[in-house]
């Protein structure tokens, strides 16, 4: 039977063409390459404010986003690539750390040649994000934060495995069977949609099985002690946009979130939406990236 995926992803691909994106992988350095989707004319793209959008630790960049590029291509220069080791993008080095996955993601932009963005990221995603405006903080002018922590320190790991009922992020994170994918997105759903088996069993074959071994070095290179944990202080402007329903990270977490940021971000709550609002109600969750992207670009406070 012919993977439903891979029968999807095709017509996807052409889409996001006619959407005006294209495919391109950058080399970073030798031995490190990452997968984006860009802008087909990088003439016009250069006179477009850049968004750029990081994937959480499911799906890649345009299977997790296809609804906000669909959405917002057409008026802004949008970029998604790839994590390393999710689709296309790879490294032989053995460096692992948030702060890796930024050092390329930066690198892979200035090549594009963006030297200024707003960040959209989710879950790992935020993280990554928010480490990218840590060290990069003339390239990332702004970000947008789904359902994500600063840092997966010890104690947020805790507490979010105790609400979804697992014992390490990996047995929830890298599913080793069919029930282990529905529960994953159960989980990750205020109210996930009927599908048939050997829909979970296609995304098990064609997302799951890849580079095991080296995800499980990600999630383990992601948690850091708490006491090794000081938070930045950030110069952008930061929004949240949050699922409401999510139980991964909930609206406690996303309240330390913003004691962390010291009061200075900004809170839009989507009800009836889990730690995928992005895909979940990609509707109202793009009314409302447009309404922040709008407040950053068009009321004159960037340009």
């Amino acid at each position: 039977m012919v993977n439903t995926l891979s029968l999807y992803k095709p017509l996807l691909y052409g889409l996001m063409k006619v959407a005006g994106m294209r495919r391109q992988v950058v080399e970073i350095e030798s031995g490190t390459v990452i997968n984006f989707w860009v802008p087909s004319d990088e003439t016009t793209a250069k006179r477009k404010s850049a968004v750029v959008f990081l994937h959480g630790f499911g799906f890649d960049g345009i299977l997790t986003w296809q609804f906000q590029v669909l959405a917002l291509a057409n008026k802004y220069a949008v970029y998604v690539p790839d994590f390393l080791f999710f689709g296309d993008s790879i490294t032989d080095k053995s460096e692992r750390s948030p702060a890796f996955q930024a050092e390329c993601m930066a690198k892979g932009l200035r090549k594009h040649g963006v030297e200024k963005c707003t960040l959209v990221g989710l879950s790992y995603g935020g993280m990554v994000g928010f480490k990218m405006a840590e060290m990069y903080p003339n390239l990332v002018d702004s970000m947008v934060i789904t359902c994500s922590v600063m840092a997966l320190t010890k104690s947020i790991s805790r507490a979010g495995l105790q609400r979804i009922g697992f014992s390490s992020w990996a047995e929830y994170l890298i599913p080793e069977t069919v029930k282990g994918v529905k529960t994953l997105l159960d989980v990750a759903f205020y109210k996930l949609p009927w599908m048939p088996n050997f829909i979970y069993k296609d995304i098990l074959e064609d997302m799951c099985f890849d580079h095991r071994k080296e995800r499980h070095e990600l999630l383990e290179e992601l948690i850091v002690e708490d006491k090794n944990f000081t938070a930045p202080r950030f110069t952008q402007r930061i929004h949240l946009l949050w699922g409401g329903d999510d139980i991964i990270f909930d609206m406690k977490e996303c309240r330390n979130l913003i004691d962390l940021l010291q009061g200075k971000a900004t809170l839009h709550c989507i009800e009836r939406a889990g730690h995928l609002a992005e895909l979940e109600r990609p509707f109202v969750y793009n009314r409302q990236l447009k309404k922040i992207l709008a407040s950053l670009y068009e009321d004159g406070k960037e340009n």
